[in-house]
């Protein structure tokens, strides 16, 4: 990696005429935009299917991608869907994404789009190249629907424990339904593949995310529960969260069931390596959400109502990414190190070579030896404004008190009104190699603009744009700082 910078959007906040962003037009315009602005890469959250509460940090499957993303005008090139259904599509929202409306839409249009399908050499090939998880994951969502959204743990007993002859007679009797899953993956899977080589070629690479902890409600822990922390009637023993922080007063608690780590030692990892090998077909790097629980995880009891009475126990550590290394060659990770970090973590993450993340917006408390002050930075980091789970850098300048406020400005040498030009020139200016801002702070958007809001249930991952807010002039100082700063990219 060279020194070099990148915007961070994912692409639901793409406009888009269906109510969500896609992997259409819009987004082909997106990488145009990327590629004027001299930007080396488009970082993303996770690209898996959300569940309830929409957050691609709870996928329904750790390998799939999320359909809602399938663009409907792809699906209109191909011949799949016609004008006039794509004319009946409902008017939905421009500047957020309205979750329930938007599945229910697009459902309705994929289905249209379904019967037209006819199979080919190229669908029978993807279905024989992922058979390793999507069979089970389109078994999965078809019993999912069958039982009205309820999560598999709450399932019959036949299917939430997966007897034979119920997966056979799934198979069997549903034999369409499964098939239109497969359907709804490979078309996602086309049209990625299509967007990424698109990006590629003009010289930028994606980031993506990989979370380390999967949801409970997920094809993973149903097809193989003996992989996690559950017990003879498939409830979580203990679960995963962090201790109380920045964030949050009583921790979060986050209710993903824990790895049984000694039994993924026993085959080697398997399944890490499978699920990696897989993100990497997706994106050109990733970064590796909650690295610290690779060292140690906070494990909170499965009844506990806040995440503040836990305990960290150790990880697998090293062994683990040894075994990576191994089965897929170098690793190109940014390690998440946020939140509380020992020497031990830092040790293990230097002992992997990655690098790991400064975040600009908490830098500022005063102290002269903060990690995450620029001064104080290596070349060996990621520099971030903010992340998905901060507010947009205007948003929190806005929101902080005015004794904190004159510290922000009395370094940065600003005013109200050129702060978030003075905060972007030091984000750009500092020794990290690469510099991540999101796009929300290139056009210097409040909180009314933030993606996500950690330790609240509604409202969050919603936010959208469209091209006729995009302040040129905006535009054109990050692009000007990415030239002034060194981080150009230099195709095209």
């Amino acid at each position: 990696m060279n020194r070099s910078s990148g915007i961070f959007l994912h692409p639901t906040s793409l406009p888009s005429s269906f109510g969500i962003g896609d992997m259409g037009p819009s987004a082909h315009k997106w990488v145009d935009l990327l590629h004027s602005m001299k930007q080396s890469y488009w970082q993303m959250c996770p690209l898996g299917p959300t569940g309830y509460g929409d957050s691609p940090y709870q996928c329904l499957c750790s390998f799939a991608g999320n359909t809602l993303l399938i663009s409907p005008s792809q699906l209109q090139s191909e011949g799949l869907l016609t004008d006039e259904e794509i004319a009946e599509y409902p008017s939905l929202p421009s500047d957020h994404v309205d979750f329930g409306n938007v599945i229910i839409a697009k459902e309705e249009l994929y289905k249209k789009a379904f019967a037209k399908f006819i199979d080919t050499k190229e669908f029978a090939k993807f279905c024989d190249n992922e058979q390793y998880w999507l069979e089970n994951y389109a078994i999965y969502k078809v019993l999912k629907d069958q039982h009205e959204g309820a999560p598999w743990y709450n399932w019959d007993t036949k299917y939430k424990l997966r007897y034979p002859s119920a997966l056979e007679s799934v198979l069997s009797a549903q034999r369409k339904e499964v098939r239109y899953q497969k359907f709804l993956q490979f078309m996602f899977h086309k049209q990625w593949t299509a967007l990424k080589e698109y990006a590629n070629d003009l010289g930028i690479e994606i980031i993506g995310d990989l979370p380390i902890y999967i949801a409970y409600d997920s094809s993973d822990t149903w097809a193989s529960p003996e992989l996690f922390e559950l017990d003879e009637d498939a409830k979580p023993v203990r679960v995963a969260g962090v201790p109380p922080d920045y964030f949050s007063k009583t921790g979060q608690l986050w209710g993903n069931p824990l790895y049984h780590w000694e039994h993924m030692l026993e085959d080697g990892y398997s399944w890490w390596i499978r699920r990696i090998r897989k993100t990497l077909e997706l994106v050109d790097y990733m970064r590796l959400d909650h690295f610290r629980g690779f060292e140690a995880y906070w494990a909170v009891d499965a009844l506990a109502p806040t995440a503040e009475n836990g305990e960290w126990v150790k990880g697998p550590g090293i062994d683990l990414f040894n075994a990576i290394k191994k089965a897929l060659g170098k690793l190109p990770i940014i390690a998440e190190d946020l939140g509380v970090i020992t020497e031990d973590v830092d040790a293990l993450r230097h002992e992997i070579g990655l690098p790991g993340m400064k975040v600009l917006q908490f830098a500022f408390d005063g102290n002269p030896r903060n990690i995450y002050l620029p001064y104080n930075s290596t070349s060996e980091s990621v520099l971030y404004t903010g992340t998905h789970d901060n507010d947009t850098s205007q948003g929190w300048y806005n929101n902080l008190s005015e004794l904190d406020r004159h510290t922000v400005r009395r370094y940065l040498g600003c005013s109200d009104q050129n702060f978030m030009e003075r905060f972007l020139r030091l984000a750009f200016g500092a020794p990290s190699i690469l510099c991540i801002v999101p796009f929300q702070d290139v056009l210097w958007l409040d909180s009314k603009s933030r993606m996500n809001s950690p330790g609240t249930e509604s409202g969050n991952w919603q936010w959208r744009f469209t091209y006729e807010e995009v302040d040129k002039n905006k535009v054109h100082m990050v692009t000007d700082f990415t030239e002034i700063y060194g981080r150009k990219q230099n195709k095209g």
